[in-house]
């Protein structure tokens, strides 16, 4: 209310004002009689528009003052804004380009491998034993692999990371799914000596509406960089449970854990590169990126929970399906460290903390 006398009050007070000052312009300057009362002494008459005017000119003078003083503030804040956001293109461009200078020795890596193996077959051709050669053109073909699997994993980052991904979702049993990761993770986790478990009440096997592909991949993603940081005799579950607003799937860990320092950056992409080395992994640590990517366009993210030394647990929430019920948990062996590849493909290297 006060507003709007203001926006009234005010417009029809500077007009007053300049009808006033008009006015009394007018009866100096144009007309002799009222110059003639002023002489003769009536200047008090000749006031009254001048002291209607004053309220109306010191109203304006305040409104300005306030029209000046908002200004300044829009023009501070501007100023901070712009302050932040040079700040957030220099980090971006410091980000930018340390991650081409990863990405170019994760590629020049298996190209130089792959290079001198292959030079080598050549100025030995005709020399080397069937064996040892198998050998080079074996290891030359893994470097090949991986460097394939990086191209693909840089690929896929940049398609998820456009703003015009469309998922498309459908209805699925989320624990069968965790049991066909474990069964396509089963040789990798054998040969790693640790077990692999799936941990999901019968009771409480929920149906989500979610892109199957794409969880698939989350799924993967966790559990082959679960498998990679937990030592021989450890431990590493896919836990399937449901909640109010959805179900939660998680990979849980015994291995090395994460400090809280690491933490912050253990999602970005190339954040947690220099532990790659460490575990002798073939990645630039895309993996945790594009599955935090993929948990987000499902409307979720990824909750980290881990102590140094103790483990490590990874998980996300999906949305059920609207006719979602209750099923069974398909039957499965508690641990798939002795069952044996039926067709799946094998643990791939593409993942890092």
């Amino acid at each position: 209310m006060l507003a709007r006398r203001r926006r009234i009050v005010l417009p029809l007070a500077a007009l007053t004002a300049v009808a006033a000052v008009a006015a009394l312009a007018w009866m100096m300057l144009g007309n002799p009689a009222p110059q003639a009362a002023v002489a003769g002494g009536d200047a008090l008459l000749w006031l009254v528009p001048v002291l209607l005017a004053l309220p109306a000119g010191v109203a304006l003078g305040a409104r300005l003052r306030r029209r000046r003083l908002r200004a300044a503030a829009e023009a501070e804040a501007l100023a901070v804004r712009v302050a932040e956001l040079e700040q957030r293109l220099a980090r971006a461009t410091r980000q930018r380009h340390e991650m081409l200078e990863k990405i170019s020795h994760d590629l020049r890596t298996p190209l130089a491998s792959m290079q001198g193996y292959l030079e080598l077959l050549l100025l030995r051709h005709g020399t080397l034993e069937a064996a040892e050669a198998q050998n080079y053109l074996q290891t030359a073909a893994r470097h090949a692999e991986r460097l394939s699997r990086l191209v693909g994993d840089l690929h896929e980052l940049t398609r998820l990371e456009a703003e015009t991904v469309p998922l498309q979702c459908e209805p699925f049993p989320v624990a069968e799914l965790a049991h066909d990761v474990a069964q396509r993770f089963a040789a990798a986790a054998a040969r790693a000596q640790v077990r692999l478990e799936v941990a999901v009440a019968r009771d409480q096997a929920p149906v989500v509406l979610a892109e199957l592909r794409l969880v698939e991949r989350v799924l993967g993603n966790l559990v082959e960089n679960a498998l990679r940081h937990t030592p021989a005799g450890g431990l590493v579950t896919i836990q399937v449970e449901r909640e109010a607003e959805g179900a939660r799937v998680a990979v849980a860990d015994t291995g090395e854990g994460i400090a809280s320092a690491d933490l912050a950056g253990l999602f970005d992409r190339y954040a947690n590169a220099s532990r790659v080395g460490d575990t002798g992994s073939s990645t630039a640590g895309l993996g945790l990126a594009i599955a935090r990517r993929i948990a987000a366009l499902h409307g979720s993210s990824l909750d980290v929970e881990s102590r140094p030394g103790e483990g490590t647990r990874v998980g996300f929430r999906l949305p059920l399906a609207p006719t979602a019920t209750r099923h069974p948990a398909p039957a499965a062996p508690a641990a798939h460290e002795a069952r044996q590849p039926t067709g799946h493909e094998e643990a791939r290297e593409t993942t890092s903390r």
